[in-house]
Formats: structure tokens, sequence, C-alpha cells
């Protein structure tokens, strides 16, 4: 019993040294980063960003919403410039604040959005302003220890490189922003599962032809968990809405996915899941939950997590730039939304029983091909209800 403590003790302090060291590693600026300003900027991009939020609105200052729970859902409208030389995968902080929109992303409008009836109505217009055949939504879900300008910037630079021409929609829940709230942030995203399928409802009826979900990390937790209780509920497409869901990086424990998956049942279409054993990150969530291994850095029987329905990108062999190689996404993200283009964003060769299988694994299979000749060291594995071809594709 005495050795166990010890062991205990030993791995506590191994975890709160190593997040401590995470957090002085961090590049995001303390005090906030959502400042409006109207300087003017060539080649700068805005995009309009709507918000869905499960945090409580903050009390003052520029920012807009804090890292403490709020009771019920809350809306807000914002938006962001992303300057002409923009690097991709990286955020540029706005540093002094307001920030230079010439070289920083920077923040162009904020504003509250009251009430989910006038959420709605503004989120069915800007659907409604797309041409018929692209109405498409993006929720994007953020992950662990992000506070909310974080997570503002981190969407705006998800659409801005991926090049996404639909409306996109940032849900946002109460992450506190520090490493040392791993279990604060953990129950935060199971609280707001809830709030995340109503807003996935919301989208539904907003028009729109083609709902996609991006979910980071911890809020993959969050994602699933609003799909597993969706399929309970009866609504499990949204309408038939949903299609592509992403799961960067997940920190879901493996054997929770799995039974998740069996509510869920096999998707139509597929998930695609971002996955990389040299996830730093994920290992201290393993190492806190029992050294149980974490979905986004298991890479040890991919065919068997492939086969619940889920396209499995490993990406352990490229290149991280961050210390904890756990926003390896942000880099492959976009490249992979290009190669795969239209079959992607609409998800025609995505879809089971929409063409024969063998078309389908042609139609995969050329194009993971594609994205792999450029991106060394990942690996592709197909679920193999989809193929009559090899499962995997690899690059070198």
């Amino acid at each position: 019993m005495f050795l166990l403590q010890v062991a205990m003790r030993f791995r506590l302090a191994l975890v709160l040294s190593l997040l401590f060291l995470a957090a002085c590693a961090g590049s995001r600026p303390d005090g906030g980063a959502l400042e409006v300003t109207a300087l003017p900027a060539s080649g700068a991009i805005e995009h309009e960003l709507l918000v869905a939020a499960t945090r409580e609105r903050a009390a003052s200052g520029p920012a807009m919403f804090n890292g403490e729970r709020a009771s019920r859902l809350d809306f807000a409208d914002l938006s962001i410039s992303v300057p002409a030389k923009h690097r991709s995968g990286d955020i540029e902080w706005p540093s002094p604040l307001p920030g230079d929109p010439k070289t920083q992303f920077v923040a162009r409008s904020l504003a509250y959005v009251d009430g989910a009836s006038t959420f709605k109505k503004r989120l069915s217009e800007r659907v409604a302003a797309l041409p018929k055949g692209r109405r498409a939504v993006a929720v994007i879900v953020h992950g662990f220890n992000n506070d909310f300008d974080e997570a503002v910037f981190r969407a705006t630079q998800i659409v801005h490189d991926t090049g996404f021409d639909g409306v996109p929609v940032l849900f946002t829940w109460a992450s506190r922003g520090s490493v040392f709230d791993y279990v604060y942030d953990r129950d935060s995203a199971t609280i707001a599962r809830d709030g995340l399928e109503e807003l996935l409802r919301i989208a539904s009826d907003s028009g729109v032809e083609d709902l996609y979900v991006f979910a980071h990390s911890m809020g993959t937790w969050a994602t699933v968990e609003a799909l597993r209780q969706a399929k309970i509920a009866g609504n499990g497409d949204f309408k038939g809405k949903l299609r592509t869901v992403v799961l960067a990086a997940p920190d879901i424990d493996v054997d929770v996915f799995k039974s998740e998956m069996q509510v869920i049942g096999r998707p139509k279409y597929p998930f695609i899941l971002f996955s990389s054993s040299d996830d730093q990150a994920l290992w201290l969530s393993g190492l806190i939950a029992g050294e149980k291994p974490r979905l986004g850095a298991y890479t040890e029987d991919k065919k068997a997590i492939a086969d619940l329905g889920v396209i499995v990108i490993d990406i352990s062999g490229t290149e991280a730039k961050d210390s904890l190689a756990h926003n390896k996404f942000a880099v492959v993200l976009p490249e992979f939304v290009n190669r795969i283009g239209e079959r992607l964003r609409h998800g025609d060769r995505l879809a089971t029983g929409r063409s024969s299988l063998s078309e389908s694994a042609r139609s995969l299979t050329g194009s993971f091909g594609s994205l792999l000749g450029t991106t060394a060291g990942a690996v592709v594995t197909l679920p193999a209800y989809l193929l009559t071809l090899p499962v995997k594709a690899v690059g070198g």
C-alpha cells in the first residue's frame, strides 16, 4: 500500500510538472486577445463567425465569455480578420492590443445575440444567402485549455485555411483555459453535450443542406456524447443533414468510444479521425485516466476503430509545430480538405449506399493517396465495409 501511494504521488508530480512546462511553452497571450479595431489592412480577409456558448458572459473587459458554466446556451456574432501573409496552421496573435490587421488576427466586430430564436433567424439568413447546392454549415468544437479568445481564433484559422465557404459556427464550452483545470474542463465538456445537441438541432432546421462537425481534443468527447444521445432520441442524423464528423486528436478513452459507437451505429458518412502516437497531451491524459489509451493517440489496432465506421488518418510521422504534438491537425487539415475537395465538402463519395463499394474504394483511395503523396509518414485506414480494394494507403 505504501509503495502504491508513493507511485501515485510520483505520477501526480510528474503530470503537474509536465503540465507546467506545457503552459510555459504556450504562445497564447495573457489578458485576452479580442479588442475591436477598424484599422485598415490591404489583403486581409474578414470571416463572420456565429457563436453558441455554454460559458458565462464576462462581467468586464474585451473578453465576451469567461470560463465558468452558464445555465443555458448563449449566442454571439463576430467578425475576425486574418492577415494577408498568414501562415497556414498558425494563429498570428494580436499584440499589443488591439493588434495590427496587416500582420495579425484582429477582431472587427463583437456582438451578443439574445436568444435562440434570434440566433436561428440569423443563421437561417446566412444559409439562405448561399447558392442552392452549397448551403453548408460547419460546427467547430474546441478542445481542452482553450479560453474564449483562443477558441475564436482557432475556429477562424480552420475556416480560413480550409477555404470553407459555408456558414461557420463555433460551439464553445466552459474551458477555463488552464492546464491545471483538466478535471473541471472534462466535466464542463460533459455538461456541454446537451447544448451541442441543441445547436445541431437548430442548425438542421436552418435550411442547411449539409451539416458538418469538426471537433478537437476534449471537444470530441462532448461531440460524440451529443451524437450518441441524439441517436437515442431518434434524431441521430439530424433530419438527414449530418455529413462528415471530424475528430482531431480525440481525448476519449478507446473503450468508451467503442461503447458510444455501438449506440450511434455505423454512420452513413464515416467519421474522420486524426490520430498521432506522439501526442504528449493525450499521453498525459491517459496517465491521469489510469494509463488507459486515448483515441487520438491509439494506433495499435486502427482496423478495429475503422470498422466502427471511421476513416483513421494516422499522422504520427508528420512534423508538429507545437511542443506537445497536439495540434498537428491545424497543419494537416487544410491540405486534407483541399485534396479531397468536393468529395469531402458534399460527402458524395463518403456516404455508404450512394455508390458501389468498389467505386467508393477507388474514389477514396485515390483521394487519400493524393493527400498522402505530400504528407510523408501519414497512414490511412478505411472501414472494411467500404472496400473491395486494400484497406491501407501509405504515403512516403
